[in-house]
C-alpha cells in the first residue's frame, strides 16, 4: 500500500517521503479501515517537526495523521464480523501507533471507529476527531451551558468551528471571535449569535456589552494573548478551557482576577481526558451527525502525493477549514 512516513523530525520537506509499505492485518480488539480521507491538524505537524509534548521519535518510522474517515474491511479477533462494510470516521488513529490514516490502510482500537452516516462525506468525517472531540470537552467538561453565554474565540478555527455549534446545539447564547473580515461568514455560518473582530476596537468592552453579567465559558485558541480581556468578560463561577497557546507558552496570570470570580482556568488537551469524557464526546458528535446537526468545513483537498504541501499550509495558517488528503491518489 502507499503511505507517508517520516523516520525523523524536522521540516516537512525534508522529511516526509512517500513508501510502499505492506497491507497490515487487525490485531486482537482492532479494525482494519480502508482509508478514504486523512486529515491534518496541528498536532500532527508539531509531532512530525518534533514539538510536540512528548517530544521526538516514538518509533523508528511514523505514518501521521490522528484523524481519518473510511470504510472498514477486516476485524480482529473478538470484534463483531459484523462490522465488514461499515463507513467510519477514525479519533487517535496514530496514539500509541507508528501506522495512521496517512495510508490507503490503517488498523486501530475497533471503539475508535464509529460509524458514519451516510449523509456525511468521507472528507467531512475526516474533519471530526481531534478538533470535534476538543470542542465538546471544552464546552461541556465543567458542567451544562444550556441558558448560559458562551464565547469561543478564534470561532472560524477547526475547534472553534465545531465549538460554536455544539454549545448553539447544547443551549447556550454563542459569541465568537475571530482575526480576520474573512473569517466572520464562517463564525456565522456555525451558528454564533454575535461575531467580533478580536483586533478592532476594545474587545472585552465589546463582549461586556453584549453580556453583561459575564462570560461563562469560554474556548479558548491563544491563551497568553487573551487572558486579559478574557478575565474581564468571565463571570463568577466560570471556566477559561483553553487548547493552545502557541504565541506565549508562559503567560501572566492575574491570580486575584480569577479568584475573585471564584473561576476555573481548564487546560484542554484531549489526548489526556479521561475516558468517560471521550465517549461522551464521541457519543455527542455520533448523535449530531445522525441528526444530520453538524456542518463541516473543508479549505483545502489534496492527493496523499502532495502531503509536504498539506504540512506547510496547515504550518502557514493560510487555510480557513480543514485540509484532508486523499490516500488514493
Amino acid at each position: 500500500m502507499r503511505a507517508a512516513e517520516y523516520d525523523r523530525t524536522g521540516p516537512a520537506a525534508e522529511v516526509l517521503r512517500l513508501v510502499d509499505l505492506p497491507v497490515p492485518d487487525p490485531g486482537p480488539g482492532e479494525v482494519r479501515v480502508r482509508v478514504m480521507a486523512s486529515a491534518v491538524n496541528p498536532t500532527d505537524t508539531k509531532a512530525r517537526a518534533g514539538r510536540s509534548v512528548a517530544g521526538g521519535m516514538a518509533f523508528p518510522a511514523v505514518t501521521p495523521h490522528m484523524d481519518g474517515a473510511g470504510v472498514i474491511d477486516a476485524v480482529g479477533k473478538g470484534v463483531d464480523p459484523a462490522r465488514v462494510g461499515q463507513r467510519v470516521w477514525l479519533w487517535f488513529a496514530q496514539r500509541g501507533r507508528p501506522r495512521s490514516t496517512a495510508a490507503e490502510w490503517c488498523t486501530l482500537p475497533a471503539h475508535r471507529a464509529v460509524p458514519l452516516p451516510e449523509g456525511t462525506s468521507w472528507e467531512e468525517g475526516a474533519c471530526l476527531g481531534i478538533p470535534a472531540m476538543t470542542a465538546h470537552y471544552a464546552l461541556l467538561a465543567d458542567g451544562s451551558i444550556e441558558g448560559r453565554t458562551v464565547l469561543v474565540q478564534g470561532g472560524a478555527g477547526a475547534v472553534g468551528f465545531y465549538a460554536v455549534q455544539i454549545a448553539r446545539l447544547s443551549g447556550a447564547r454563542v459569541l465568537a471571535t475571530v482575526s480576520r473580515p474573512e473569517q466572520a461568514a464562517l463564525a456565522e455560518e456555525a451558528g454564533a449569535h454575535a461575531v467580533l473582530n478580536r483586533h478592532q476596537g476594545d474587545l472585552a468592552g465589546a463582549i461586556r456589552a453584549l453580556a453583561p453579567d459575564g462570560v461563562h465559558r469560554i474556548v479558548e485558541v491563544a491563551l497568553g494573548s487573551n487572558l486579559d480581556p478574557d478575565l474581564a468578560v468571565l463571570a463568577r463561577g466560570g471556566t477559561i478551557a483553553f487548547y493552545a497557546s502557541d504565541a506565549e507558552p508562559r503567560p501572566l496570570l492575574d491570580a486575584r482576577a480569577l479568584m475573585g470570580r471564584d473561576a476555573r482556568l481548564h487546560g484542554v488537551l484531549i489526548y489526556e481526558a479521561p475516558e468517560p469524557a471521550l465517549a461522551a464526546a464521541v457519543e455527542g458528535i455520533g448523535t449530531l451527525l445522525a441528526a444530520g446537526r453538524l456542518r463541516h468545513r473543508i479549505g483545502l483537498r489534496l492527493p496523499l502525493s502532495r502531503i509536504v504541501e498539506a504540512h506547510e499550509a496547515m504550518e502557514a495558517g493560510r487555510v480557513i477549514g480543514k485540509i484532508v488528503l486523499d490516500p488514493s491518489s
